[in-house]
């Protein structure tokens, strides 16, 4: 890709990601709402994650200078301890799972990403923090689907689980009816509520 053609933007959001034992368990619930509403647009497993800030459009070298901010909010936050529960839906077509466990601590680890964001000159969208996984999108017309899928999720409770890692990820803009795909531009664990310094990335 020449100079001409790479993207002078990039989609940027800050977020947490479930193990991957705690996706299985929910996808082995999900695994019949894939045959009987095969025309959702389900989100890949290896993609759900519970966002923190979503800054948007971003230019690209914007971005490497949010890697140091992220390093040291990384490394003085402990990890909460969560657990994906229940199910929801957001205008009756977008399919979530909620997030049980260490709430104040989540909610405090996001109120500190995107104040320290918004305090280098970043400027994003404040919406409220609502943590979810997005699980599918039912097509447009579809004011249904969504919602049966969620009144069967509704009982359900994973095992809990420590939310290691602070991501730095990047999206491609979807245009049309295309997937979303996403991709780590990098990741750092968390660490203990007392280190000040940043550490290394993480590359595991």
């Amino acid at each position: 890709m020449n100079e001409e053609t790479r993207p002078a933007t990039v989609r940027v959001f800050i977020a947490l990601a479930p193990p991957d034992h705690a996706k299985e368990e929910l996808a082995r619930e999900l695994r019949p709402a894939y045959g009987t509403h095969p025309l959702m647009r389900w989100n890949r497993v290896e993609d759900w994650h519970i966002t923190l800030a979503f800054l948007g459009e971003l230019p690209v070298e914007a971005v490497p200078a949010l890697r140091p901010l992220l390093a040291g909010l990384a490394a003085a936050h402990r990890p909460p301890r969560l657990a994906l529960r229940g199910s929801g839906s957001f205008d009756d077509r977008v399919l979530w799972s909620g997030i049980d466990g260490e709430l104040d601590e989540l909610h405090g680890l996001a109120a500190d990403v995107r104040a320290a964001v918004r305090n280098h000159g970043v400027a994003f969208a404040e919406r409220p923090f609502r943590p979810h996984l997005t699980l599918a999108r039912a097509r447009r017309g579809d004011l249904t689907s969504a919602g049966e899928i969620a009144a069967g999720l509704a009982g359900f409770r994973g095992g809990g689980w420590p939310a290691a890692r602070l991501h730095l990820v990047g999206s491609n803009v979807a245009r049309g009816s295309g997937p979303i795909h996403y991709r780590d531009i990098e990741a750092w664990r968390l660490g203990d509520g007392r280190t000040a310094g940043p550490p290394g990335p993480d590359t595991a």
